[in-house]
């Protein structure tokens, strides 16, 4: 059996206006830049840590719970 690659899918949900210029480049990084716009990226440690850097203005979405992956 073969399993796709995990993916996760992240949200923007406050503007970066008045944020660190770090802050703006990591949105940038991540594609977004508007309210409210989803992109998808490969689930690996580089993504989970600008998201970590930017919980603020970024949300994870349809993350699976804890006890669903057991």
């Amino acid at each position: 059996m073969t399993r796709g690659k995990k993916t996760v899918t992240v949200e923007q949900i406050r503007s970066g206006i008045g944020s660190p210029a770090k802050h703006k480049r990591i949105l940038t990084a991540l594609g977004l830049g508007k309210m409210h716009r989803i992109v998808e990226h490969p689930d690996n440690p580089a993504i989970r840590g600008m998201v970590r850097k930017i919980p603020h203005l970024v949300r994870i979405v349809d993350e699976p719970s804890a006890s669903a992956r057991s």
